[in-house]
């Protein structure tokens, strides 16, 4: 446990010891850029020594960036009147809405601040969902988001059903023939204290097995490989598609007024 939290605090042995390998290249690079930078000029600043950066990729596409620009997609696709987001990235999938359309962001933490067509609301759904957002929305998403609930990580009160009473208030919001993005971890499920839970797939399809249609679903592997448009058959959907942290990826539309909201 110490080590996990050692870690997840930025403490990282490796890490360190390339940084001091990377030291001696830094300190002879620094000298040659300050002597030209006195002869032409230009002012010494403080000093930010960036030393693990070498040999490494442009970039990262994983699972997080995967699912946001698919659900971007889906969203630019449908065209909705209106659409809320739930707790998903505000400088991925939300950032991404907002170049195109207007996007309303709830969150049980306080708004980081104003932006073009993003507008913020401060929200604990986990509480009652208030009428005035009731069958609100014909276009609602929660991406990697539920999975968090009722863990405490981010200040939110313990419930261990906090998933499961955060995914009810979600429903509430979602005018019938309205859609429902949702995306989750995906394979053997567990709770991986306090990060997230992970669900089975079936338990993720069961959550839309009444008065919900599934329109997509897609995962992202083990090994961040994207499949869309998947048709599940039992054994794969048992398996979770050989999924342990994978994601899952659901486009649902609500088709009646009536469900069973405990699952």
């Amino acid at each position: 446990m110490i080590r996990a939290i050692l870690r997840n605090a930025g403490f990282r042995p490796l890490a360190l010891i390339r940084a001091l390998l990377q030291c001696p290249s830094y300190l002879l690079e620094r000298r040659i850029i300050r002597n030209l930078a006195q002869k032409s000029g230009w002012q010494w600043g403080k000093e930010l020594p960036i030393l693990l950066e070498k040999g490494e990729s442009a970039g990262n596409l994983g699972a997080y960036f995967l699912q946001d620009q698919l659900v971007a997609r889906w969203l630019y696709e449908d065209q909705p009147e209106r659409h809320i987001d739930v707790g998903s990235r505000i400088d991925g999938f939300v950032g991404s809405v907002s170049v195109f359309r207007e996007i309303e962001v709830l969150d049980i933490r306080v708004a980081p601040g104003t932006a073009h067509n993003i507008v913020f609301h401060q929200l604990n759904l986990m509480d009652e969902l208030p009428e005035a957002w009731r069958s609100s929305t014909d276009s609602l998403s929660c991406l990697h988001t539920i999975e968090h609930f009722g863990l405490g990580r981010y200040g939110d009160p313990l419930d261990i059903d906090g998933h499961i009473k955060g995914l009810q208030q979600l429903k509430k919001m979602v005018k019938p023939g309205g859609r429902f993005y949702l995306s989750t971890p995906m394979g053997p499920q567990r709770i991986e204290f306090n990060a997230h839970r992970i669900f089975s797939a079936e338990t993720i399809l069961n959550w839309f097995s009444e008065g919900w249609r599934i329109e997509r679903f897609a995962y992202i592997d083990d090994q961040d490989g994207i499949h869309d448009s998947v048709e599940w058959k039992a054994a794969t959907v048992k398996d979770s598609f050989g999924c342990r942290s994978g994601v899952a990826i659901i486009a649902a539309i609500r088709e009646s007024e009536s469900e069973d909201l405990s699952r």
